[in-house]
């Protein structure tokens, strides 16, 4: 009897350390941007009350820093999706493989604009991409040199605008909304300077991308109600912000227009407001069979319901993709197409949702 009983502490031994780990959770995790969190947190709380499976947890953590978490690995102690709002990086994807997360799939669920926002007791804003590159780069050209940025008034910038310090609160590094801002904004705006054109690559780069770090700019961390209460306040100074927030703080906040045109819902959808990006979600195909109810989640998330022109996060300030778009979005999930799979564009990571 005995002899039978350490064979079978031995085989359960060997069992035990060539068997798969259990994975205990029983909740969906989401991580990743500040602006895309608002209208998971919805999708959440409704799928939730479903009643099948358990609220996923989600948490802003800004898009850089979730799609790192996400990329980390498979199991229990990573996410199963990240909010994003900007498309992955080639280096991201390549992160993520390296970690053996090979099967993502991709999610375009809307489009956003960003909101240059301020107090409406403050005097209304009408800005080009040039005058926030002057207000806002490290580096600006004077008399056909780069120099650190001498405009501390917007009427250094343009004499029109008042006499007020230039304080803009914005998003740190790891914010989708800050790298969908370079990209569609300062990167433009140091296109009207051919001592910046000039430059070979690299440096042309860092002059449009880089910030202030004088005090003109002001890192605000990743949620976005922070900006908004530092708006509130203080009258004469403006916060970068996804245009979801601005919504929901039409009553005590303005925005100012760009290039002429304010960041309302139409203006967004039609293309004629240009500081706007595509809004994604990324799921972890490995976790299908692993975190209960993941798939659904993503289908509910697609669903008309949410989604669609009428869905509940329109009324919470999503910009809708166009109807053959939303379709595919539910083909993908249907298929689980993975980014490697797709034989299609993907919704692109700015721009006009007509484009």
């Amino acid at each position: 009897m005995s002899r039978v009983l350490m064979c079978f502490i031995i085989l359960t031994f060997f069992i035990g350390i060539h068997a798969p780990a259990a994975w205990g959770r029983q909740q969906i995790r989401v991580v990743g941007s500040s602006t895309v969190y608002p209208f998971t947190s919805a999708v959440a709380e409704s799928f939730g009350k479903a009643g099948k499976y358990k609220t996923p947890i989600v948490e802003a953590t800004g898009t850089g820093a979730g799609i790192k978490l996400f990329c980390a690995g498979l199991g229990d102690d990573t996410p199963d999706i990240a909010n994003a709002s900007r498309a992955i990086k080639d280096s991201e994807r390549s992160e993520c493989r390296k970690n053996g997360v090979t099967d993502i799939i991709e999610i375009s669920i809307g489009f956003d604009g960003i909101a240059f926002a301020h107090s409406k007791h403050d005097v209304a804003f009408d800005l080009t991409h040039k005058e926030l590159f002057l207000a806002l780069a490290k580096q600006v050209p004077v008399n056909g040199k780069l120099v650190a940025n001498p405009n501390k008034r917007w009427k250094d910038i343009n004499p029109k605008f008042p006499a007020e310090p230039i304080l803009v609160y914005g998003p740190p590094p790891t914010s989708g909304t800050r790298d969908a801002f370079i990209e569609l904004v300062l990167d433009v705006g140091c296109t009207h300077f051919p001592e910046i054109t000039a430059l070979p690559a690299v440096q042309r780069h860092q002059a449009c991308g880089t910030l202030r770090e004088d005090g003109a700019f002001i890192e605000s961390g990743e949620n976005d109600n922070v900006i908004i209460q530092r708006l509130q306040a203080n009258k004469h100074a403006l916060g970068i912000l996804g245009y979801s927030y601005y919504e929901q703080n039409r009553d005590t906040l303005q925005a100012a227009k760009i290039n002429g045109i304010a960041p309302e819902f139409n203006a967004i959808l039609d293309g004629r407001y240009t500081v706007a990006r595509s809004l994604h979600l990324y799921a972890k195909k490995q976790h299908f069979d692993k975190i209960p109810g993941l798939k659904d989640f993503l289908r509910f998330y697609v669903s008309e319901d949410a989604l669609g022109e009428e869905g509940y996060l329109i009324e919470r300030g999503l910009i809708p993709l166009l109807p053959e778009l939303r379709g595919a979005q539910r083909a993908i999930v249907d298929a689980g197409e993975t980014l490697d799979q797709r034989g299609t564009p993907r919704v692109g990571g700015g721009g006009s949702p007509r484009n």
